[in-house]
């Protein structure tokens, strides 16, 4: 067996990433070596590694030289001495959320409220993600990479390795719809429906057995293509100048969503954001999991007295990911609609340069090692 692996190492933000060979990582005594079978590439990764810094000073990416890839899929190639209940040879879905595993947030479970709260392959959440950032320093634009045994998702075999590497965004919208308490017989708006984020939380209502979703989106093409998901449940407008409270109860028997989900991205209008808030019940709740970077006036006195609740939603936890990969393994959660393009990690800085054209979130960009 060789001993080095390929990886692609950023050493300048300005800079193409280097295909560099690196020693294989040796598993600590709780962690595992993934072998990566595909990961996922957020399409503006140049613009992200060029300004994030910039952007979002108080989400520190790693010191440099570092490898990145935030949402790996692969199999387990070495263990352990303490490592149980996962061996090799097991298709997994890496969790990249590291968190420090001795806070009280940790200890209560909720690792992303944990103050050094850090993506493996991406970014932290302030200053102690370094720390982090060393312990387990590949991300999944690499061959192989370490991680906790604790972040680990078992991909069942009918969920394969391009599909397991877009977790990283189903996962999102699935905390979020799971906050919620989305189910048989509930309603939700995802405002942005036809984006990335948003199609997740489509795809996840419709398998938490969400009666009615309806979804606001730019792109009339776009949103025809998720209503062909499920025509009869699902429901689409781009007419955001109108009044999309009224639309909504229209089409729900006269009342108002029990949830709205938030994917919008950074350059989006707050007035949208806004017009959806109008679509809640009595007793409804809001949750953002989107980049919208305009502050939001909300009226929270008629909020109170609606008993609404509005909350932010980042990431999710190990459990929810293996939830979602159960409903997906058992054909409950459909990812057969997403669209696969797959290209040669040695190819990566090509890749970013010159991407096809997208098709919305139906368009899965994978680095394949």
């Amino acid at each position: 067996m060789t001993e080095t692996m390929l990886a692609a190492r950023l050493h300048d933000h300005n800079a193409p990433m280097r295909i560099e060979s690196l020693p294989i990582p040796e598993p600590r005594a709780t962690d595992v070596v993934v072998e990566v079978k595909a990961c996922n590439v957020v399409p503006n990764l140049r613009n992200v590694l060029a300004t994030y810094a910039e952007w979002f000073p108080y989400l520190p990416l790693p010191k440099l030289p570092a490898v990145f890839g935030l949402d790996a899929s692969g199999v387990v190639t070495a263990v352990g001495s303490q490592v149980s209940d996962v061996a090799v040879g097991d298709r997994v879905y890496v969790n990249p959320g590291l968190s420090c595993g001795a806070c009280r947030a940790c200890r209560q479970g909720a690792d992303q409220n944990c103050d050094s709260y850090t993506f493996m392959g991406y970014f932290a959440f302030g200053e102690r993600g370094q720390r982090l950032f060393d312990a387990y320093p590949f991300g999944g634009l690499s061959e192989y990479l370490t991680a906790p045994q604790r972040n680990l998702v078992k991909l069942p075999d009918t969920v394969s390795f391009d599909e397991g590497a877009r977790f990283g965004y189903l996962g999102t919208a699935y905390s979020a719809l799971r906050k919620a308490n989305t189910g048989p017989g509930s309603s939700v708006l995802i405002d942005g429906i036809s984006g990335t984020l948003g199609l997740g939380a489509c795809l996840n209502a419709l398998a938490l057995g969400a009666t009615r979703i309806f979804g606001t989106g730019r792109n009339q093409e776009l949103l025809d293509d998720v209503k062909a998901i499920a025509p009869e449940r699902i429901f689409v407008t781009n007419d955001h100048e109108g009044g999309l409270g009224d639309w909504v109860r229209k089409h729900n028997n006269g009342d108002g969503v029990d949830a709205v989900i938030d994917c919008l991205g950074p350059g989006a209008p707050v007035a949208s954001f806004t017009r959806a808030l109008s679509a809640l019940r009595r007793g409804g709740v809001a949750v953002d999991i989107g980049g919208m970077m305009e502050r939001v006036e909300v009226d929270m006195f008629a909020m109170m007295c609606a008993q609404q609740s509005l909350l932010g939603s980042l990431w999710f936890s190990t459990a929810e990911a293996q939830e979602m990969a159960e409903l997906a393994g058992a054909g409950v959660l459909d990812l057969s609609v997403l669209e696969h393009h797959r290209f040669p990690l040695e190819k990566i800085n090509e890749a970013l340069d010159s991407l096809p054209a997208r098709h919305g979130g139906f368009t899965n960009f994978l680095s394949i090692p």
